[in-house]
């Protein structure tokens, strides 16, 4: 198979609006006649159903949550990237996406993330638009404020909860259209097939996760937005729902999986406290605007933070980074924790730590400025850890956060399964090997809001749809699928708990495929996956039945999914020999211990390709070539 990426000919800054200019148009009359699944309602999937309704094809939208506002975007903290130049600090479009592709260390599809960057001032109006509350200076502009990766102010924000406030604003323009009809919402409801017929997305099979039962709905065209697959560590900063199974059953039906192995630690984190944790607690990365990160000069030195004075204190990442100080990228500030940690500087009980101190930010700013600013996360942290922040360093380490692997899209986001698009987390395709912060929310609703409408109407309006029920053989043979392997699960009560299987397969995982990876590690953690997955089918025990609410048999499912994912990872990290932003192979650094590329093997986005149960995923690559960012070696220095 060779992979087009449809990317319009001539230069990148025209590449959108040719692409625009170029596709067909649905007639206004004529998209009430078409259906489109969207799998998914946070930014991306609420965005893009919204954006759908409005125009008036028939949605349907399904969450397994109870509500749209329960999406994972709700969690996002920091700010949404913009390139809108307010502080008039040297912004621009084209910074934007050289951060980006930088920032993604140079394995990100350039007119993907030119895009991005393109679109990303129209999100803002968007959402200014729809009421969403961003901070604003006195004069009365919108606020700005500095994220990793970058030297000017980019980052739109809503105190620490700008996650929460942009869901708002596409849930309640999503509800104007399940009020006027064009969108009926689905909750609690699972996906658990991909239907395809003659080569095209045509439907998915769902399961109530109330009443246990089964269905299947039929579309023109399915829109996955089902977010990313932290979850596979099981300790990580997702929401515990969060889970790759709706990506995974397309995967095992012929969509590609991209990049698998590119993941990312987040380095604002509060750090593991005990066994008992069955998920961890992020800090904003915004807090590294006014937070100075350190650790003690002195191994192991059991003084409390505040008696440790300034001349005994080794601001690392200043130390090393001068030029970007405390707002490196993400996988460099968690990369530098973990080195000084293993060195043994680390702090808290467990070693596994560094202090984030706002002392000289009060002294600067005042107390209430820095309430104002990050009040609320300043809270979250006192409440679970019992330490006030105001007056003490908070303690931090890293943690699986986001993935920038996905499914294989287009340019127009499809995948290589015509009709099956895919948006947002759920996709690879614009932040590389390492995501910059604040860009998450800018991807999703770019997605959404602006993309999918052009290029799902094209589609549409370039094929015919033959008509398909659940008569249809390839219908029959996807509820048959899921209700076997549902029917498996329950079969085979065994003695161990689901939970217990994923804790083990998360901590895999972590140790062999996270923050440092290397190929003798990695070989061992493909024949531990696999001796711990045969176990899993053998003696996992899933209590109750299929016939109502049973949350046992929901996460058996995903789990089941983790373990076939977490091979995947393993054998696309151990291929890839080279190192490159979250990738990071122990074989392949630098002198001074940064991330060393393999420009010349390995400028390729790698896409699997699903075989069979017994055979081996076939690799199907896509040539990265950059004609507007020349690839060099990453410094922040």
């Amino acid at each position: 198979m060779k992979l087009d990426a449809r990317i319009p000919s001539g230069p990148i800054q025209e590449a959108w609006a040719k692409a625009c200019f170029d596709m067909k148009l649905v007639n206004p009359a004529n998209k009430r006649k078409h259906s489109v699944i969207v799998v998914g309602s946070g930014l991306a999937g609420g965005a893009a159903a919204a954006s759908l309704g409005e125009l008036g094809y028939n949605v349907k939208c399904f969450c397994f949550q109870d509500s749209p506002r329960r999406a994972h975007s709700i969690a996002a903290q920091g700010g949404i990237n913009a390139a809108k130049n307010y502080p008039n600090d040297g912004e621009s479009v084209f910074r934007l996406f050289y951060d980006t592709v930088k920032g993604g260390d140079f394995r990100a599809r350039e007119a993907n993330v030119y895009r991005l960057a393109q679109i990303s001032g129209k999100i803002i109006d968007q959402c200014v638009a729809q009421g969403v509350p961003f901070a604003r200076e006195y004069g009365g502009s919108l606020a700005n404020r500095s994220f990793g990766g970058a030297q000017v102010s980019r980052t739109f924000y809503a105190r620490g909860q700008t996650g929460q406030q942009l869901l708002l604003g596409a849930y309640q323009a999503l509800e104007r259209q399940v009020h006027a009809g064009s969108v009926t919402m689905i909750p609690r409801t699972e996906m658990l097939d991909l239907i395809v017929v003659d080569g095209q997305a045509r439907g998915i099979v769902t399961r109530s996760l109330i009443t246990g039962e089964f269905n299947v709905h039929i579309a023109d065209a399915v829109i996955l937005a089902s977010g990313g697959y932290s979850n596979v560590y099981y300790l990580s900063t997702n929401a515990k729902g969060s889970n790759v199974t709706a990506s995974w059953r397309a995967y095992k039906r012929g969509a590609l999986f991209a990049n698998p192995c590119f993941t990312q630690i987040h380095p604002t984190c509060i750090p593991v406290s005990g066994d008992y944790q069955s998920k961890l607690t992020l800090m904003s990365e915004s807090l590294r605007n006014d937070g100075r990160i350190w650790v003690p000069k002195k191994k192991g030195d059991p003084r409390p933070p505040n008696e440790i004075p300034e001349e005994e204190r080794d601001y690392y990442l200043e130390r090393r980074y001068p030029s970007f100080g405390n707002l490196v990228p993400r996988d460099v500030a968690s990369r530098n924790a973990k080195a000084m940690c293993d060195e043994g500087y680390g702090v808290g009980k467990s070693g596994l730590g560094v202090y984030l101190d706002f002392s000289e930010s009060i002294a600067r700013l005042g107390e209430k400025t820095v309430r104002e600013r990050y009040g609320n996360l300043f809270d979250m942290y006192q409440r679970i850890t019992d330490e006030n922040p105001y007056k003490t360093p908070m303690r931090i380490y890293p943690a699986i956060h986001y993935t920038m692997g996905g499914l294989w899209v287009d340019y127009q986001l499809q995948s290589n399964i015509p009709g099956l698009f895919v948006l947002g987390e759920a996709n690879f395709s614009d932040h590389g090997a390492n995501r910059l912060g604040a860009s998450a929310l800018m991807q999703g609703l770019s997605d959404g809001y602006f993309i999918i409408p052009y290029t799902v109407g094209n589609y549409l309006a370039s094929n015919k749809f033959a008509k398909v029920d659940e008569s249809n053989p390839a219908v029959q043979e996807a509820v048959t699928a899921v209700k076997t392997k549902i029917d498996k699960l329950l079969s085979i009560k065994g003695n161990r708990t689901v939970d217990s299987f994923h804790r083990e397969l998360g901590k895999i995982v972590w140790d062999y495929c996270g923050m440092a990876r290397t190929a003798e590690g990695l070989e061992v953690a493909i024949q531990k996956i696999r001796a711990l997955r045969d176990e899993y089918w053998q003696n996992v025990t899933v209590p109750g039945s299929g016939d109502d609410l049973n949350e046992s048999l929901e996460k058996a499912g995903r789990v089941a999914d983790f373990f076939e994912l977490a091979e995947l990872m393993c054998i696309d990290a151990l291929d890839r020999n080279e190192s490159c932003g979250g990738h990071f192979r122990e074989e392949y650094q630098t002198p001074d211990g940064e991330a060393q590329r393999d420009d010349e093997r390995y400028s390729y986005v790698a896409a699997w390709g699903y075989n069979g149960p017994d055979a081996p995923p076939e690799l199907i690559k896509e040539p990265l070539t950059f004609e507007y960012v020349h690839p060099s070696q990453r410094s922040y220095k």
